[in-house]
């Protein structure tokens, strides 16, 4: 997988992720830097999916303000993105908090959502578990009402048990 994306021929959704994950699974089995891998994970979500924005949030000391930590830009796949959210705040700070998937229809239904762009409708947010914390979180929206559904969150859930497992 280091010099190319095998692609699902369908646009089964299922059948996306169960070719992309195994390709995840060998990738990042072998690379010990988490950015890195990160990486490389938002640019095949992206290309698999085409989805208006992937990226990740990394939980890090926040040099800010009075909070002790806040989520932190990290990489990413599609435009211009905020790059602190803190505790609690917004999708990705609420998911944060919560330790659990957090699927948004249509973030103009979500309170406090924070719209680092007006482009994005709809979303989902997983976090990921290192020594029983929340250490990141995964974000993608998407350009399009209700996009995401059950097969997202256990597919996602499964890639952020790679990344887990890789950390």
């Amino acid at each position: 997988m280091a010099e190319h994306l095998v692609l699902a021929p369908s646009e089964n959704k299922t059948e996306r992720y169960e070719t992309l994950l195994p390709q995840i699974k060998a990738l990042t089995s072998g690379e010990k830097d988490t950015i890195a891998n990160l990486a490389n994970i938002a640019a095949a979500l992206k290309q698999t999916f085409n989805f208006f924005w992937v990226g990740f949030y990394l939980v890090k000391e926040n040099t800010k303000t009075d909070e002790k930590q806040e989520l932190v830009l990290g990489p990413f796949q599609g435009p211009i993105a905020c790059t602190r959210i803190g505790y609690g705040k917004g999708v990705c700070g609420n998911s944060w908090k919560e330790g659990r998937t957090i699927v948004v229809p249509n973030v103009n239904d979500f309170p406090g959502h924070i719209a680092c762009s007006t482009d994005s409708k709809s979303e989902i947010v997983l976090p990921a578990f290192k020594n029983g914390k929340v250490f990141l979180v995964l974000d993608v929206d998407s350009d399009r009402l209700n996009n995401f559904d059950e097969t997202d969150a256990s597919y996602l859930a499964q890639l952020m048990k790679i990344i887990e497992a890789a950390a």
